[in-house]
C-alpha cells in the first residue's frame, strides 16, 4: 500500500541559504514503518494526477501555516498569519483523491483544509486550544468512525491549534465535539478529519482502524 502524504513548509530564520524547508514529523515515519505502509511525500502542485493514480489514499497533515480566509470569503483579522499559502495544494489533491473515491485522512490543519475544500469556514483565531503537553476531553458521537476506534463516547486528546471549524461543510457530519463546543472531528464516507494529532501520541490503533475500514483487503 502507498499513501500520499502532504509535506509542510517552514522558514528557518537565520539560515539564509536553506531557510525554506518541506518537512514531515518523525511520528508519521514511526507509525507507518510499523504498519509496513509506504509514504509518498507530496510537495508540489505539479503532476498530482500521477500521484493520485499511484497512491491508494491521502493524508493531509497539520501545519503551522493558516488557511487564508479568502478561501471561505472572509477578511483576515491579520495578514501576518497568512504569508505561506499551502491550501492551493491541499485543495487540489483533496479533490483529486475524492473524485477517485480514495480514502482521505485530515489531521489538525488537514481537517481544516478538508472543511474549507468542501465549502466550510473557520474561526480565524481561538483561545485556549494551543496547549502543548496537555489534553482536553471530547465527546464522540454514536455510530461514527471514532466510536468504532475507541469504543467509548469520551476520550482525551492533545491540542495544538489556533483555528477551528466555524461552519462545517455541508457534506460532512460532525463526529466529535470538545467541552467548550469546538468541532473536533468530521467525516463523510471514507474521508475523516480530526483536530488533534493522533500521530503525536503514537496512536497506532487509530491508524490501523482507518486502514482496515477504508482500504480493500
Amino acid at each position: 500500500m502507498i499513501l500520499a502524504i502532504v509535506e509542510r513548509i517552514e522558514n528557518q530564520e537565520g539560515e539564509k541559504s536553506f531557510s525554506t524547508r518541506y518537512y514531515l514529523t518523525q511520528h508519521f515515519k514511526n507509525i507507518f514503518d510499523k504498519l509496513n505502509i509506504l509514504l509518498f511525500p507530496v510537495i508540489s502542485e505539479k503532476n498530482l494526477e500521477q500521484v493520485c493514480n499511484l497512491c491508494d489514499g491521502l493524508i493531509v497533515t497539520g501545519s503551522r501555516n493558516h488557511i487564508h480566509p479568502k478561501y471561505y470569503n472572509e477578511i483576515p483579522i491579520s495578514e501576518e498569519k497568512y504569508k505561506i499559502d499551502e491550501f492551493q495544494l491541499d485543495n487540489k489533491i483533496i479533490h483529486l483523491f475524492h473524485e477517485q473515491n480514495k480514502p482521505i485522512l485530515g489531521i489538525c490543519g488537514g481537517l481544516q483544509s478538508l472543511n474549507v475544500a468542501f465549502g466550510g469556514s473557520l474561526n480565524q483565531d481561538i483561545p485556549n486550544h494551543y496547549i502543548p503537553n496537555e489534553t482536553h476531553k471530547i465527546k464522540i458521537k454514536n455510530n461514527t468512525f471514532l466510536e468504532e476506534v475507541y469504543h467509548t463516547n469520551h476520550i482525551s486528546v492533545n491540542s495544538y491549534h489556533h483555528q477551528s471549524i466555524k461552519e462545517v461543510a455541508p457534506n460532512f457530519t460532525v463526529s466529535a465535539i470538545s467541552e467548550d463546543g469546538i468541532m473536533e472531528a468530521i467525516e463523510d464516507n471514507n474521508m475523516i478529519g480530526v483536530q488533534w494529532h493522533p500521530e503525536k501520541v503514537n496512536d497506532l490503533h487509530f491508524f490501523e482502524t482507518f486502514i482496515e475500514k477504508y482500504f480493500e483487503k
